[in-house]
């Protein structure tokens, strides 16, 4: 039993997964809980896939992935801000078009690239077994800069996640701070593509909240709950992906999702009225 629980601890890469896992799965439930409240979860799919063209000009240039990413995906995060005030068209339009135009010119660009493109792939599923040290340290830095702001503009985002008229009226900078807050999804993306890729990344950005939503109301204890569903989620998959060798990221989503129906079950017996989300 106990070289079963260690095994997959005894291989540096496993070692590094896990530590990369937790620093996201954290990151992605503290913003994730935001993603749940203000219903933002189509935005969070938009701006993972606008990463994508960041990574492959990055990957064109022989740059930084994680920098190619972060400037597209916080580009495209305040051009749904600024579109959406001055452009007569919806928010989910505005996002629609962008998702859309963004995660195309990465494709056409993608298939610019004689030979191998494997690499590329990787980061539309995710990889998170090939975790670098120096993968670990951006992520880790990434995640101070998301905590530090969350923790600065705490009372300021709750606020606007409950009420933003109140927000408004009481003198907040309610444009300003939905575009800092879009800024952050973004940023959370972008440490995330490496551990379950882009395709998979809004899962973990929204699955562990919403489960942690369905047990409490309480927005503090719903982003701890949510915190301990995505590192539960992501040991969960890593043993399970390395015993049944399976994919990695998609086994943490996995595990993810079933924790939010087995946690839907038992709310739905106990608490018949339980909350939309």
């Amino acid at each position: 039993m106990m070289d079963f629980l260690t095994g997959p601890w005894q291989f540096g890469f496993m070692e590094r997964a896990l530590v990369g896992g937790i620093l996201v799965g954290t990151i992605c439930a503290v913003i994730g809980t935001y993603v749940v409240l203000r219903g933002l979860a189509f935005i969070g799919d938009a701006l993972a896939h606008a990463a994508f063209p960041g990574v492959v000009i990055a990957y064109m240039l022989k740059a930084n992935i994680y920098l190619g990413a972060a400037i597209f995906t916080v580009g495209t995060a305040l051009g749904i801000a600024f579109i959406s005030r001055r452009a007569r068209t919806s928010y989910d339009t505005t996002i629609g078009i962008l998702f859309a135009g963004a995660f195309a010119l990465g494709i056409l660009l993608m298939s610019t690239i004689q030979g191998y493109t494997a690499d590329l792939i990787s980061f539309l599923f995710g990889n998170i077994l090939g975790i670098s040290t120096t993968d670990l340290l951006v992520v880790g830095v990434l995640a101070g800069i998301v905590i530090l702001t969350v923790t600065l503009c705490y009372k300021e985002f709750l606020l606007l996640s409950f009420d933003p008229v109140v927000a408004e009226a009481m003198g907040y900078p309610v444009q300003a701070l939905n575009s800092l807050l879009l800024t952050l999804v973004a940023l959370t993306i972008v440490i995330s593509i490496q551990a379950v890729g882009i395709v998979l990344v809004v899962a973990l950005l929204v699955t562990p909240s919403a489960t942690a939503y369905l047990v409490t109301e309480r927005f503090f204890r719903m982003m701890l709950l949510g915190t301990l569903f995505s590192i539960l989620a992501i040991v969960s998959g890593l043993y399970l992906s390395f015993y049944l060798n399976v994919a990695s990221g998609a086994t943490i989503v996995l595990v993810s999702t079933c924790l939010f129906f087995l946690t839907l079950g038992v709310r739905r017996l106990t608490h018949p009225a339980a909350p939309s989300i």
